[in-house]
């Protein structure tokens, strides 16, 4: 009665193996993950997720991740760019010399690097965008050119060290805000030396919202007469999801707290998340990757969405080259080389079509999360960097063939 009255349909309720067969690309990463991280935490012994090494996963891939979230707007909307890893080693070279040889703010120095990040990207975009440029192309030559420019700039050399200040953007860690004797009585309640009340809070309000937020839109999908996720999966699902962040930050809580960091990507991911979910230029991007005549023809502005998707690009991979120059306390002629490589896979393997259209943030995120937890649990176990790529590679691989296959599965 109440379905009739709304003028839509009681949802319809699907049994967890039908459900997991239709929405495998959202839940195979994540359990690839999981899988993942328990694999490596017996066979290091413990080692992968030791507090110290936690923070060390988040800080060597927090530009991985920054860029990712680029990388999947410009991918969604069907292009591709090659040159983010070049654009992030010179936009590095160019906050050292900025600081280092003309002894310029580090506010000044943050502005120009991000407006030169954006212009980057923006003149890559106009060609692809206005010209019709194949986006391959255009971000190759700009590979090139901005791997040249990162040697003229450094003149071969490498470039340091910076203020402590600037250092603080990748390396500085959140001050503890609360009460040193409660910091101190919670962690003789856990059994742990010290914890960091404000990184154990985070983690308490973060499960807190996950479990609110799929609450919420397992109602509208109710109201709406979609078909619901099993009631017995969904609360595996959420919970799984909040008891690992509680997990995660209270690693962090025993030992130095929130890195600054991480609170730089908490809040990009959060703002593009909404953007590519919750706005009509999002949706409208995502329109442009899966057909871009018919999203011309019904009156979305493709060649300004395909520019600023760049434009986006340049400002995020300006982000990630300072972060980059600031963890390393050095600008190097070959910071950012292959990188690329990295970003992009971290995306594909997150979800993202080769097609374009499809894609979310979070599957970038987990994405990227992989890939560092590949690498640094082979690190930990002493395999070689050639063996790191050999699997990396396949990976990446596995991953595209599982999207051909689903792709030719739903046709």
């Amino acid at each position: 009665m109440e379905f009739a009255e709304h003028g839509a349909e009681a949802p319809k309720r699907l049994g967890i193996g039908e459900y997991l067969v239709r929405h495998l690309r959202e839940y195979g990463l994540l359990f690839a993950l999981i899988t993942i991280m328990v694999f490596f935490q017996i066979v290091t012994n413990g080692t992968l997720l030791k507090p110290v090494n936690v923070t060390n996963l988040l800080l060597q891939n927090s530009y991985i991740i920054i860029m990712a979230l680029g990388m999947l707007i410009v991918i969604v909307s069907g292009n591709i760019d090659l040159s983010v890893g070049s654009v992030m080693g010179f936009v590095g070279a160019l906050a050292a010399v900025m600081i280092v040889e003309w002894e310029q703010s580090i506010a000044v120095t943050v502005v120009t690097c991000l407006v030169a990040g954006g212009l980057i990207g923006a003149a890559q975009g106009y060609w692809i965008a206005y010209w019709k440029i194949p986006s391959f192309i255009v971000t190759l030559a700009g590979m090139l050119v901005f791997r040249g420019l990162s040697l003229w700039l450094l003149e071969g050399q490498s470039l340091g060290p910076f203020p402590r200040e600037f250092q603080m953007i990748a390396n500085g860690f959140v001050p503890d805000i609360f009460p040193s004797g409660l910091s101190q009585g919670v962690a003789d309640l856990l059994g742990a030396r010290r914890v960091n009340m404000l990184s154990l809070s985070t983690g308490l309000v973060a499960a807190g919202l996950i479990t609110w937020m799929g609450m919420k839109s397992r109602a509208q999908n109710r109201a709406y007469g979609m078909d619901l996720e099993p009631l017995a999966f969904f609360y595996a699902r959420i919970g799984i999801t909040s008891l690992a962040l509680i997990f995660i930050f209270y690693k962090l809580s025993t030992f130095r707290g929130l890195p600054n960091v991480l609170l730089t990507m908490g809040v990009l991911a959060i703002i593009y998340a909404f953007f590519t979910e919750r706005t009509v230029m999002g949706r409208r991007i995502y329109a442009l990757g899966g057909n871009e005549k018919a999203a011309k023809l019904s009156g979305i502005k493709t060649e300004r969405l395909t520019f600023l998707a760049f434009a986006n690009m340049g400002v995020l991979a300006a982000v990630a080259g300072m972060v980059f120059a600031a963890r390393l306390n050095s600008a190097t002629p070959k910071a950012g080389f292959a990188l690329e490589l990295d970003v992009i896979a971290a995306v594909f393997i997150g979800g993202a079509s080769m097609s374009g259209g499809v894609g979310k943030i979070v599957g970038a995120v987990v994405g990227a999360f992989l890939m560092g937890v590949l690498n640094n649990g082979m690190s930990i176990m002493g395999i070689g960097i050639d063996y790191q790529q050999v699997i990396k590679g396949l990976v990446l691989l596995a991953a595209v063939i599982f999207d051909v296959y689903n792709k030719s599965k739903q046709a």
